[in-house]
């Protein structure tokens, strides 16, 4: 059971910005922070995956899409 894939491209992202972020810093404790913050948002988004209700977002779009109008004339009879 994985992740989602838009919440595997928020991780990768996350990732590959922390190997960014960890090439040009020199300070071993920023290293491990940087670790510890990319573990947490991994146990955050699969918590998230397991319980969708913890984050629900309302629906845009409605299930049909119609521009017939709810009238009575009929324009096809003669």
């Amino acid at each position: 059971m994985g992740l989602p894939i838009s919440l595997f491209a928020l991780m990768m992202t996350s990732v590959i910005g922390s190997l960014l972020f960890i090439i040009f810093s020199f300070s071993f404790l920023v290293i491990i922070s940087v670790f510890l913050f990319n573990g947490g948002l991994y146990v955050v988004l699969t918590k998230l995956t397991k319980h969708p209700a913890l984050l629900h977002f309302k629906k845009v779009f409605p299930i049909t899409i119609s521009n017939k109008r709810e009238s009575q004339l009929q324009y096809e009879k003669d």
